[in-house]
């Protein structure tokens, strides 16, 4: 609640840069209902694809791992989830889905909280959906393999009084329009993220509020292009800025910005990767198919049939295979090895 206390947020210093990328996610909201209503079928295919990353990514961030063949099934409910890992990506996939089917009738409160902690470990031995009874901190291994205090969150005692006061600040700072809605939402993440509330799930709790939060101020992109798969892409980045701007947050005295400039271009990728996608995609049918054209292109020069699928859950092995002769065809990537171990290489740079 450090950030909101005493109008803190609001001192900080905003560079034209910020101004600019916030002007730029504006200008990406305003071209988002566009998109939605001409090209529907488009977007549930996105939706689709984005749903499993999401699961994925924001586990995998936390060493949550479940195999590619059973991760797809899990989401789409087609298979019980086994063992603690893929109990807990269920429990992360139920709140997923809740908050897309309900996230403006949600309010921002302890009990929301509690509640979403609650349902993402519901099927796990160890409850979840209470306050952490110990205090905690969070480590870093060090290169000699020793780990030391990379930041002391609030005390188990107050963590309560904390979420409440962080909540009502919060909603009061909305309802006065005091601050542009992205940095308040930007700034109760990360004042979330330092009083780090549970014994565990404190970072997949914080992406889901993130998803929530953005739906509720009409930021949408979320629901078709993976969050959590950018931030798991730049993950050195998000620990970086998180340390960095939770320096002296305990006495008020943190510098906000740069958790807002990465918070703020997460968005950016996230908006310009969903017109991409949108803009180039022109019929359901391809759709697949030019999403594993776009995965090709974010893959390393190099890359096996099995790293495509996993950047491609819901496309099936023929389809992979049928899009990479595509591209063999167009002179855009060549076959190194066949067999099940296939490799393949992109050869040089392109655009299609």
């Amino acid at each position: 609640m450090r950030s909101f206390e005493h109008g803190y947020l609001l001192e900080q210093l905003i560079s034209q840069e910020m101004l600019m990328m916030v002007r730029t996610i504006g200008e990406y909201r305003g071209r988002q209902s566009l998109y939605q209503e001409q090209s529907p079928e488009v977007l549930e295919t996105l939706r689709r694809v984005a749903m499993v990353q999401s699961v994925e990514s924001s586990n995998r961030i936390e060493g949550v791992t479940v195999a590619a063949d059973r991760l797809e099934a899990i989401v789409a409910r087609k298979t019980t989830p086994k063992g603690r890992s893929e109990l807990e990506v269920a429990g992360y996939r139920d709140v997923l889905a809740d908050i897309h089917a309900n996230a403006n009738r949600m309010v921002t409160g302890p009990d929301l909280l509690l509640s979403f902690h609650g349902q993402m470990y519901a099927r796990t031995p160890d409850k979840g959906g209470r306050w952490k009874e110990k205090d905690n901190a969070i480590l870093e291994v060090g290169p000699n393999g020793q780990q030391f205090i990379r930041f002391r969150p609030v005390s188990a005692l107050a963590t309560p009084e904390f979420i409440k006061r962080l909540c009502m600040l919060y909603h009061q700072a909305t309802d006065r329009r005091e601050a542009e809605p992205l940095l308040l939402i930007a700034s109760f993440i990360f004042d979330f993220e330092c009083i780090h509330p549970f014994w565990d799930g404190n970072g997949r709790i914080g992406r889901l509020l993130t998803l929530m939060l953005l739906y509720q101020a009409g930021y949408e992109v979320g629901r078709y292009i993976s969050l959590e798969r950018i931030v798991e892409e730049s993950k050195e980045t998000y620990y970086e800025v998180l340390l960095k701007s939770s320096h002296g947050w305990h006495e008020a005295k943190h510098d906000l910005r740069p958790w807002w400039n990465y918070f703020l271009g997460t968005l950016i990728a996230a908006y310009r990767e969903f017109e991409e996608r949108v803009g180039t995609i022109t019929t359901a049918k391809g759709a697949k198919r030019e999403m594993v054209q776009q995965a090709v292109k974010r893959l390393p020069d190099r890359f096996r049939i099995a790293e495509l699928q996993r950047v491609c859950p819901g496309v099936s092995y023929p389809t992979l295979k049928r899009a990479l002769e595509d591209l063999k065809r167009q002179k855009k990537v060549r076959c190194l090895r066949k067999g099940r171990d296939a490799q393949w290489e992109r050869i040089g740079s392109w655009s299609g």
